[in-house]
């Protein structure tokens, strides 16, 4: 499954459309973090899920109509180390051997793998 951050519309008119959103949400355990925000009616998840998944389940738990505002599909770091790991194969193919009469340091590698959060 892939990490996914979504965002969602959920009717939220009182503490007890609150607290019914938030068992559920805490209910779940594919959810990672969330964050309910009461006055603008959003919810957002993140974790690794099935956003249709998720948000069916929300639905049957609420009794609430759930609309999906946005959904973001995030690199996961095994991902991105694969990547890294990829890009040191290609430097070392294209390094030039040192000779042992002529001892010199390589150049050390540079770029860094980018940062997903």
């Amino acid at each position: 499954m892939q990490f996914y951050c979504m965002v969602m519309r959920i009717n939220i008119d009182c503490n007890g459309c609150y607290r019914k959103v938030r068992k559920a949400l805490l209910d779940m355990h594919e959810l990672e973090t969330h964050l309910i925000e009461k006055k603008q009616s959003r919810v957002s998840v993140c974790g690794k899920f099935i956003p249709q998944d998720v948000a069916i389940k929300i639905r049957n738990k609420t009794n609430r109509r759930v609309e999906i505002l946005d959904i973001q599909e995030l690199v996961t770091n095994t991902a991105a180390a694969a990547a890294a790991d990829a890009d040191n194969q290609n430097n070392q193919e294209n390094r030039t051997l040192i000779s042992s009469s002529s001892w010199s340091l390589l150049p050390s590698q540079t770029q860094m793998a980018p940062c997903v959060t």
